[in-house]
């Protein structure tokens, strides 16, 4: 199982997801993603935003949130969402971790997230807008977890 592993329900936009996965291939996080998905994968923009990194990925499909859960007994996850209560700075994140994020249009439901209350979390913005692009708020989430655990196995410096 991979240190960091990013969860996304029900995506909806498939350059999210592209972007997404690219995100993922770089930081060596593993990609899950829970069905009904707002596409299809094969869609030419998906794999525009993360074609050279698809075969670098480590992808696995769930047919629903009750099979993820089944399938992933032990996991450690924290739900991202605007109506999260705690910053996601003040978490210690374990390894391995799970970190799940809803759809573009309407987040996580509600009933998810009052289930897991103590692992909600959401990324500070300005109270008057609503919500950071979802694959903006992926890479803040998996760039924090990799900052709080040092950057381990991260090329940090660059050739000049």
């Amino acid at each position: 199982m991979k240190p960091i592993n990013i969860v996304l329900y029900c995506p909806e936009i498939p350059q999210n997801t592209g972007n997404i996965s690219r995100t993922c291939a770089v930081t060596g996080a593993a990609l899950h993603i829970i069905k009904p998905i707002g596409f299809e994968i094969s869609d030419r923009t998906l794999k525009r935003a993360g074609l050279d990194y698809w075969d670098k990925l480590s992808v696995t499909y769930y047919e629903s949130l009750a099979d993820f859960y089944e399938k992933n007994p032990d996991a450690e996850i924290y739900y991202f969402s605007s109506k999260g209560h705690k910053n996601y700075c003040d978490v210690a994140y374990p390894r391995p971790v799970f970190l799940m994020f809803g759809p573009e249009t309407r987040g996580l439901p509600e009933e998810l997230l009052r289930e897991h209350l103590d692992r909600c979390v959401r990324i500070p913005m300005l109270p008057t807008l609503r919500c950071l692009n979802l694959s903006n708020a992926v890479a803040v989430a998996v760039y924090e977890v990799l900052r709080s655990g040092g950057f381990a196995d991260m090329e940090i410096s660059g050739a000049l």
